[in-house]
C-alpha cells in the first residue's frame, strides 16, 4: 500500500467509516464519476457483442458445422488467400516502407498518402477501384485481357488481389516505422566497407527490421483473413473459387444462423490470437 493509500484509508477511520476500496488513476487520484460511467458503458458495447456470439454458440454441433463442405472450403480459401495476399505485401510493400523512410524525393507526403488511403477508403469502393482499373474493360485489365488473355475479376487471383490492396498498408506502416527506428548507420559502415545499397539492405538492414516485418505481416494476414467489400465487389462469392469465411458467413446468416456463428467463431479466434501475438509491440501493460 501506497502513503497515498494509507492516508485515505486512515482519513476513512477517522470520519467512522471503515476503509474503502477506490478506483485510482496513474495519478493516484480517484476516477472521476462523468468519465468513469461512460468508460465501463464503452467497455460494455465492445464486448458484450463478443460474449453474446459466444454464449448463443452452437457449441454441440460445431466440430459438424466447420467440417461441413461448404464451410471448409470457405476456410480453406480464405487461408490460401490470405496467406498468398500476405507474400504479394510483403514482396511489394517492405520496398515501398523503405522507399518512404530512406528516400528523400518531391512528392513523398502525398505517395505515403496515398499508400495509407485503403485504410480509411470504403472496401467496396476499393473493389469498385480494382475493377476500374483491373477489370475487362479497365485501364489495365484491358490491356491483359488483350495481349495475355488474362482475366482477374471473379477469380480466386482477384481475391488474392482485392486482400492484398485493402491489407498492404498496414505492414508498409509498420515496417516504415521500424525502418525510422532503425540507426541507420550501421547502413552507412556496411557501405564505408564496400557493400552496395542492396547488399547493406539484405544483410544489414532487413535483420534488424525483421519484428517490424513480422508484425507487419502479421496485421496484414488478418487483414486480409477478414476482408469482405472488396472481395465480394472485385472477385464476386462462388463457392469453392471466391467465396472466403466473411461472405460465407454472410451468405450463412440468410440460411443457416449456426454456421454462420461457427464462421465467426473461427474469426473471431485468429483476432484474438493475432492481438495476443503483438501485445508486447502494440500494446502496453497496465
Amino acid at each position: 500500500m501506497t502513503s497515498l493509500d494509507k492516508r485515505a484509508a486512515a482519513a476513512d477511520v477517522l470520519q467512522g467509516g471503515p476503509p474503502r476500496r477506490r478506483v485510482r488513476t496513474r495519478g493516484g487520484r480517484g476516477a472521476p464519476l462523468p468519465l468513469l460511467a461512460p468508460a465501463l458503458i464503452g467497455l460494455a458495447f465492445l464486448t458484450v457483442p463478443l460474449l453474446a456470439l459466444l454464449v448463443r454458440a452452437p457449441w454441440r454441433s460445431l466440430p459438424d458445422l466447420l467440417t461441413s463442405t461448404e464451410v471448409w472450403q470457405a476456410l480453406q480459401l480464405s487461408l490460401v488467400c490470405a496467406t498468398l495476399a500476405t507474400l504479394v505485401s510483403m514482396v511489394l510493400g517492405v520496398p515501398l516502407a523503405w522507399l518512404l523512410a530512406r528516400v528523400e524525393f518531391p512528392g513523398r507526403g502525398l505517395v505515403r498518402a496515398l499508400v495509407t488511403l485503403p485504410l480509411v477508403l470504403p472496401p467496396v469502393v476499393g473493389g469498385v477501384a480494382l475493377l476500374m482499373a483491373l477489370g475487362r474493360n479497365g485501364i489495365v485489365g484491358q490491356w491483359l485481357d488483350s495481349w495475355f488473355g488474362v482475366t482477374l475479376p471473379f477469380t480466386t487471383t482477384g481475391v488474392v488481389i482485392a486482400e492484398a490492396f485493402v491489407a498492404m498498408p498496414f505492414l508498409v506502416i509498420s515496417v516504415e516505422g521500424t525502418l525510422r527506428a532503425a540507426d541507420p548507420r550501421f547502413e552507412e559502415a556496411a557501405a564505408t566497407l564496400g557493400a552496395s545499397r542492396f547488399t547493406a539492405f539484405r544483410r544489414v538492414t532487413l535483420p534488424l527490421i525483421a519484428p517490424g516485418v513480422a508484425a507487419g505481416a502479421v496485421l496484414a494476414w488478418a487483414r486480409a483473413l477478414g476482408e469482405f467489400g472488396a472481395t465480394i465487389t472485385f472477385a464476386g462469392n462462388f463457392p469453392g473459387r471466391t467465396q472466403t469465411m466473411p461472405l460465407a458467413v454472410y451468405l450463412a446468416l440468410q440460411s443457416d444462423p449456426d454456421a454462420a456463428i461457427a464462421l465467426s467463431l473461427v474469426l473471431l479466434v485468429v483476432s484474438v490470437a493475432v492481438l495476443a501475438g503483438l501485445r508486447d509491440r502494440w500494446m502496453t501493460a497496465g
